[in-house]
């Protein structure tokens, strides 16, 4: 470090500024802000989390409250009104803030309430991405994908706009944060952003479409029992037709809402559906044990084993038996801790019939019907006649 040109101090040419405040702008604005905070609410009975660093926990008693933090917006939750208006002094006391009232809106999502329940919607969010792409006049579309065979990375030529299709294709990621009924299918884009194609552009314009003829659908969360934690998994294999990689795919439910999804393509070739399947049970026991972990954080704690649903017998074999097939000899370790899990009764691995298998809308193209039945097992569906036209 050196002392800037105009402010040198001659007498002590070895001394450095003290930065006294942090600028937005700067490198070290967002840690010195986070740790500020941090060190504020841990010094009136908050304890930061240690699955989420951005969520912070308080309990005395029956008083609970959570703070979510991202950045400079946040979000408190009470046990009640007399605890949250504490809270609420004693940040005002520290930091500049102002109260917005009941969460309505954070980070672009909609939360809408009504006598069910909330509906998270990002519709605002979804017309900009539109009229970013041109489209506000297009016809939509029923389904986001056809069930033909993947498009290859070569079977078109080039297309003549990459920014464009990465700027839509990164717009769209975020709209999967509460649209999982598109994650598939912008999963699939992505991978081709490095060199996009005319075929891969014409598939991003089919997702706007389908967007655009479900505006009005977003992600309903019910009150429910936190006792059970319900996940279906499943595989493509050798989906892809350039790598022959396949793709996994699962969803989480909480009682009776989704509060996981995740559709990716595996970083290594398997040799085997059953290897690939397992491999996606490991995925999502992995993600299981996380939200056990956050849920006792939050004291609510899941007592009953984590139940995960998957099309292939062979994998529920596996799962259960110790030993070494000759066809999983290769299969690395760590993929392996599922049977640990299963033999301490934290997690039981189970068949569905390929029929029912909700995670098929993570891995592939499906038929109007099934996806509209999967799309609506997801939560994923248009908010009550009493809050239509409500954002």
């Amino acid at each position: 470090m050196h002392q800037p040109l105009g402010y040198r101090d001659r007498t002590h040419p070895d001394y450095v500024c003290l930065l006294r405040k942090f600028l937005y702008g700067l490198k070290q604005a967002p840690r010195a802000w986070y740790k500020r905070f941090v060190d504020y609410v841990l010094s009136i009975g908050f304890t930061n989390s240690r699955c989420d660093n951005s969520l912070f926990i308080y309990s005395k008693g029956l008083d609970m409250a959570y703070i979510l933090l991202y950045v400079d917006d946040i979000i408190l939750i009470a046990s009640s009104d007399a605890l949250r208006c504490s809270i609420m002094a004693l940040l005002s006391s520290e930091f500049p803030m102002k109260d917005l009232g009941l969460l309505n809106y954070f980070l672009g999502i909609a939360v809408t309430r009504h006598k069910g329940g909330i509906v998270l919607s990002q519709r605002k969010y979804a017309e900009e991405i539109i009229e970013r792409a041109s489209m506000s006049s297009c016809k939509s579309t029923l389904t986001p994908i056809d069930s033909k065979p993947k498009v290859s990375a070569n079977s078109s030529a080039p297309y003549a706009d990459p920014t464009l299709y990465k700027s839509l294709a990164g717009a769209l990621q975020y709209l999967t944060f509460i649209r999982p009924d598109i994650s598939y299918v912008v999963q699939q884009i992505c991978l081709h952003m490095h060199n996009p194609r005319i075929d891969h552009f014409n598939a991003l314009k089919r997702i706007i479409r389908y967007v655009k003829g479900t505006l009005d659908h977003g992600l309903h969360i019910y009150p429910s029992s936190f006792s059970t934690l319900v996940s279906y998994t499943d595989a493509d294999w050798r989906g892809c037709p350039d790598t022959r990689r396949s793709t996994s795919g699962y969803c989480v439910f909480l009682g009776d809402n989704l509060v996981s999804w995740s559709s990716k393509r595996q970083p290594t070739l398997s040799r085997s559906s059953a290897e690939v399947e397992y491999r996606g049970v490991a995925n999502v026991v992995s993600e299981s044990c996380w939200i056990r972990n956050l849920l006792l954080e939050l004291h609510c704690p899941i007592k009953k084993a984590t139940l995960v649903y998957c099309d292939n017998v062979s994998v529920i074999y596996l799962s259960g038996n110790p030993v070494q097939y000759q066809r999983t000899k290769h299969i690395e370790m760590d993929i392996h801790f599922v049977r640990e899990k299963v033999a301490r009764g934290q997690v039981r691995v189970l068949h569905v019939p390929s029929r029912y298998q909700i995670a098929d809308i993570f891995t592939k193209g499906l038929p109007r019907v099934l996806f509209e039945e999967f799309r609506d097992n997801l939560s994923v569906r248009k908010p009550p006649a009493s809050i239509v036209g409500v954002c």
